[in-house]
């Protein structure tokens, strides 16, 4: 599954795009970073390996419904 995983200070989130078993905890150990999520710049910045996240999705991973949002918005196709 391609997630996101909370790494920032106590009301400064901020977030890794993982790839990780679906299983695992949210912060738990990860197969690979394939991205940056902050929330808190204006406008959020967001900084995606697209080419990993083809990678993935075609070995099977599954994206998270906030993840297929940030990846549509960088206009880049979402596989189903």
């Amino acid at each position: 599954m391609i997630r996101l995983a909370r790494v920032g200070a106590r009301k400064q989130p901020y977030y890794r795009v993982v790839v990780i078993e679906k299983s695992r905890a949210r912060n738990g150990r990860s197969v690979e970073v394939v991205g940056t999520y902050n929330p808190r710049t204006n406008p959020a910045s967001v900084t995606l390996k697209q080419d990993r996240i083809d990678y993935w999705t075609a070995k099977g991973a599954q994206l998270s419904d906030r993840v297929a949002i940030l990846v549509a918005k960088q206009g880049a196709p979402v596989a189903a």
